[in-house]
């Protein structure tokens, strides 16, 4: 039987085909104010807006540039995004995960996320990083629900080392290795665009999150239905509402993490070609 969302991604395919054969190797999404990383890190082959892609969701938020770029990492293919979308954006859940899942057909196997989060865990400061160890969803619709895509994976998927154990330890010795501080924890995704309520942070807290934001889990779950070995670091650039004191703004979000962009792309690009190097070790695909 037809299956409308896998009909679209086909299309997605199709359209990127007319413009570059690129196969990447690792797929990197570049979070609020991380962006600079595609420009500055990689050696570009060629780039793709988002809206020249048939079907594709753009995404509307500011600081986002909309587009692949296509290119190495210390010799490793890598595919970048330079801007999500958002299901607060109005898209169906559906199109919010299409690009993790289009990043699989190209042929990356590893999904690499970013994004910048409100820090609960009241140890983590602006500018932190913490390396995503697992996550909560519950708050964001699950994208596997209607039809199983099943050229993509099975219908109830283990998701018990969403992100994967061996390549956290890569991160994390990477971390080391650059003398660059990093703290661990959990993510929770919530719809936005709102940001969250005092309450709202305490009832996080007292479930174990550690940092929260309005992206990043469903790709991740997506991603692992698709077979993708996944990853992931918040930049923590504020902390979350009840916490501090004053209001919270988008624009001091994208500052904070432009400023901490320096360490930032220098353990993801030194991490990505750690991550490619036991991909070849071990034969992934």
């Amino acid at each position: 039987m037809s299956n409308s969302i896998y009909n679209k991604l086909e299309a997605c395919l199709k359209s990127v085909r007319e413009k570059t054969d690129f196969v990447p190797e690792i797929a990197l999404v570049l979070g609020s104010g991380l962006g600079a990383f595609a420009d500055e890190k990689v050696n570009v082959e060629v780039s793709v807006n988002y809206d020249e892609i048939e079907g594709f969701p753009v995404s509307t938020v500011p600081g986002h540039k909309g587009r692949f770029v296509f290119g190495t990492v210390g010799g490793v293919n890598v595919a970048v995004m330079q801007g999500r979308v958002h299901y607060y954006e109005g898209y169906p859940i559906s199109d919010v995960v299409l690009p993790a899942r289009l990043l699989r057909m190209m042929g990356a196997k590893v999904l690499f996320l970013t994004n910048a989060a409100g820090g609960i865990n009241p140890d983590f400061s602006a500018g932190d990083f913490m390396l995503i160890r697992d996550h909560v969803a519950l708050f964001a619709p699950n994208p596997l629900v209607g039809t199983n895509v099943e050229e993509l994976g099975t219908r109830f998927p283990d998701m018990s080392n969403v992100y994967d154990n061996k390549l956290c330890e890569i991160i994390l010795d990477t971390a080391k290795e650059l003398n660059i501080s990093i703290k661990q924890g959990v993510y929770a995704q919530l719809t936005g665009p709102s940001y969250e309520t005092p309450a709202e942070i305490r009832m996080l807290g007292k479930m174990g999150v550690d940092a929260v934001g309005m992206s990043t889990a469903v790709e991740a779950i997506a991603a692992r239905h698709a077979g993708m070995k996944v990853c992931g670091i918040s930049c923590i650039p504020n902390q979350a509402s009840g916490i501090r004191k004053d209001p919270l703004t988008h624009e001091e979000v994208q500052q904070i993490a432009s400023a901490a962009a320096p360490r930032f792309k220098a353990l993801i690009a030194e991490a990505i070609e750690n991550i490619s190097d036991y991909i070849s070790t071990e034969g992934i695909s």
